[in-house]
């Protein structure tokens, strides 16, 4: 088969949608951060709509706030304070208290360490003697600690290495995934801050307070298990489990080593992740996991009817019987002491709530779960709809697989929420779906890109001769592809190139380079127009016709024009400026280009010209014609930019402008005032201008008077204050000319200050 375009076209309808399609596969089988953050945000806004409704089993949140810091002072407290607190806890019926502090540092309010910083003097052996029969806080703290039982201390790993490992009291055993460690799924951190060794020894149990957010911030999942990188004998890695889980097992008096069940005791296999963690069992309570043991934590949000201040406890402000059958938690809510995280529902929350939800779904054994063969179940279905949509665009257009897209689109929404509400199941719905849309925008584009391509043949066409503007009008409407016209308030430009004759001559050997140069000259010319919304009718050799206002509405036009004419001047002295440098590094003789602009507006009749087998987009009229003679008229006085009464009439109050002469163009009887294009606005509102526009017009009324003796007088006036206003040199020699020719042959009497150009 040959293969031609239109085969080309045919063949890639299949092969680029299957490529985008294979592409989608392979992002997901990798679970590239992109892919997984798309998930995790889709499983965000479940919760936001439908958050775990709170049911209170007795979980408490022992609040260190702000208001017991007011109360009990700065933290951290003396550990017998926090003994006391332990003591009353236990006492009102708590049965398990966990810590989310870590004791790292000895008891600053111990009476041995108070006396180390002591001035020294003569009783201060003394002192330290008697200090050293007082009991040590830590240890007193150990002691209730010992006394009360029930009560978790913390541990948290860090990036920091340890000397020796925190004390392990619950472990765990596995099941399942011959030959594989634990560490090898699971977090292992080199360190840890871990208790004081009286603290940790006297506790029920040791665990965790690492609570890891996602790589955007947010907590979703917390480990439920994590190895510290010091191996001890016999039993290698230390693993440590998080604090809820320890909680849990103190609860339920349950064996020290728990059940780790990895994903081949279940007989079950994944085809993106073969082997990780599935559950942890704690004494009756199985607790679902991901492959890396961690707990999707399904949030109520935050929820006042946890939290009991601290300084209420340690006041005795409690209702009786309130911590009757509790299980507490003592941490911080408190900004200054730094434990706050976000979740899918609260942008802040304290981080011992996180632990407290996780603790109320295990003893409700409430669990998010995202299945093991979730991920397979949505490659096949991104696999086999990919197909279809593979086979079937190309097939059946665009419409009927969009049709269907949308009621798939709708079915597996529907089913993932379904799966949520019902069965706590986490299904990703969305990236199969924009990986679907992927495959369908691409096989649809392709279909488009054959009718585009044949409007693209037409618009490359009719850009050779057309301007941009045009060629997108017709491109939307066709119909006007037609002979005919209209008529329209127009602007008009022409623009020619000064000297260009003796510019070719030195071109004479070098056609090439002429074609360059003025090429060179054209193209930023040409933008300045086109920038500003200007149509370019047609080139003439040096010369271009440009106008605005049509095909389509430009509002201002006239301003458009000028603003091209001054952009168009400073492109000129660019384009000098690099001619000139070239020029002295070649040693070749400079001539700078130059260029006259007319400017005129009025109504024109714009449209398709010509036959019926060729026309042209082109604009006809009197205006025209001025705009032609105005563009003449500028090297006879000595300006580069001429306006139109009419232009100067919708201009004058935002450019600097100055009136040349009341002249009547070669070709028309009726005189018309011509005005020279000086500057900008800043140029209009500066003083120099001012003065320079108010001596020139007492120059012109005094010239139209016949005062001859005034005029001159007012023209050596106005040389001056031109300086560093523009270029009026020349318009004033042609003054003067003038006047030494009317004084020696007088206009007649009734001469009303017209000049008759006999010139184009």
């Amino acid at each position: 088969m040959r293969l031609t375009k239109t085969n080309l076209l045919r063949v890639l309808h299949y092969l680029i949608p299957l490529g985008i399609l294979l592409s989608c596969i392979f992002m997901r089988w990798q679970d590239v951060p992109f892919v997984d953050q798309l998930r995790l945000n889709v499983f965000d806004t479940y919760q936001r709509v439908s958050p775990r409704p709170f049911e209170d089993v007795g979980v408490r949140i022992i609040d260190i706030d702000e208001r017991s810091l007011e109360e009990m002072g700065q933290w951290p407290w003396p550990r017998t304070r926090l003994a006391g607190l332990v003591y009353r806890l236990r006492s009102s019926g708590a049965l398990v208290v966990g810590f989310d502090v870590v004791f790292a540092e000895p008891d600053r309010t111990s009476p041995a360490r108070v006396v180390q910083d002591w001035p020294k003097g003569r009783e201060i052996d003394e002192i330290t003697k008697l200090a050293e029969t007082l009991p040590d806080h830590d240890k007193l703290f150990a002691q209730f600690i010992r006394g009360t039982g029930q009560v978790v201390t913390a541990v948290q790993l860090t990036s920091k290495n340890v000397d020796s490992p925190p004390r392990q009291v619950g472990n765990f055993s596995v099941s399942g995934e011959a030959g594989r460690k634990l560490s090898d799924f699971i977090a292992v951190l080199p360190g840890a801050a871990k208790n004081l060794e009286v603290i940790e020894n006297a506790a029920s149990g040791n665990a965790l307070v690492n609570v890891s957010p996602e790589q955007d911030g947010i907590v979703r999942r917390v480990p439920l298990l994590a190895a510290l990188d010091h191996p001890l004998p016999v039993i290698g890695m230390p693993v440590y489990p998080t604090l809820s889980l320890e909680m849990l097992r103190v609860l339920q008096d349950a064996p020290h080593t728990m059940n780790v069940r990895m994903s081949g005791a279940s007989g079950s296999t994944r085809w993106t992740q073969s082997e990780g963690i599935e559950a942890i069992r704690v004494g009756k309570i199985t607790i679902p996991t991901d492959h890396a043991g961690n707990m999707w934590v399904h949030f109520t949000g935050h929820q006042k009817a946890r939290y009991i201040s601290a300084a209420d406890v340690m006041n005795d402000n409690l209702p009786q019987g309130s911590l009757r059958d509790t299980v507490v938690l003592i941490g911080t809510s408190a900004a200054g002491l730094l434990d706050l995280r976000s979740t899918p529902l609260d942008p802040v929350l304290p981080g011992v709530e996180i632990h407290a939800e996780m603790l109320e779904q295990m003893l409700l054994e409430h669990f998010l779960t995202r299945p093991y063969w979730a991920a397979e179940t949505e490659m096949l279905v991104l696999l086999l709809l990919g197909l279809f949509f593979v086979m079937s665009v190309p097939r059946l257009g665009a419409v009927w697989p969009a049709l269907i897209g949308g009621t798939l689109a709708f079915g597996a929404f529907g089913f993932s929420w379904w799966a949520y509400e019902t069965s706590l199941l986490l299904i990703d719905p969305v990236y199969p779906l924009i990986s679907l849309l992927a495959v369908y925008l691409a096989t649809s584009s392709i279909g488009f890109m054959r009718t585009e391509g044949e409007r693209r043949q037409v618009r490359t066409a009719f850009g050779n001769y057309l301007s941009p503007a045009l060629v997108n009008e017709l491109s939307r409407h066709p119909e006007r592809l037609k002979l005919g016209g209209e008529t329209r308030d127009m602007t008009l430009m022409f623009c020619d190139v000064r000297g260009f004759t003796s510019i070719s001559e030195g071109f004479k050997s070098n056609p090439q380079g002429l074609t360059r140069l003025i090429n060179r000259l054209l193209t930023p010319l040409s933008d300045c127009i086109l920038n500003r919304e200007g149509t370019i009718d047609k080139y003439m050799g040096d010369c271009i016709m440009a106008f605005w206002n049509a095909p389509l509405d430009v509002e201002n036009h006239a301003h458009h024009a000028c603003d091209s004419a001054l952009a168009m001047r400073h492109a000129l002295d660019v384009l000098n400026t690099e001619r000139l440098a070239e020029a002295k590094q070649d040693d070749t003789p400079f001539l700078p280009l130059n260029v006259g602009v007319g400017i005129n507006c009025g109504d024109c009749l714009v449209g398709n010209m010509g036959s019926d087998q060729r026309f042209d987009y082109s604009v006809l009229g009197d205006a025209v014609n001025l705009a032609a003679r105005l563009e003449g008229q500028s090297k006879n006085y000595g300006v580069d930019i001429v306006l139109g009464e009419e232009v100067a009439k919708r201009v004058e109050d935002d450019f600097a402008i100055l009136e040349l002469d009341l002249i009547a163009v070669k070709g028309k009887s009726e005189a018309v005032h011509i005005y020279a294009l000086l500057g900008d606005r800043a140029l209009y509102g500066s003083d120099a201008f001012q003065n320079c526009q108010t001596l020139h017009k007492e120059m012109l009324a005094a010239y139209r008077q016949k005062n001859w003796d005034a005029a001159l007088e007012l023209i050596a006036q106005c040389r001056d204050a031109s300086r560093g206003v523009g270029a009026l040199a020349g318009l004033y020699d042609m003054y003067l000319g003038r006047i030494e020719i009317f004084k020696q042959t007088p206009p007649p009497a009734d001469w009303d200050g017209v000049f008759v150009a006999t010139s184009k």
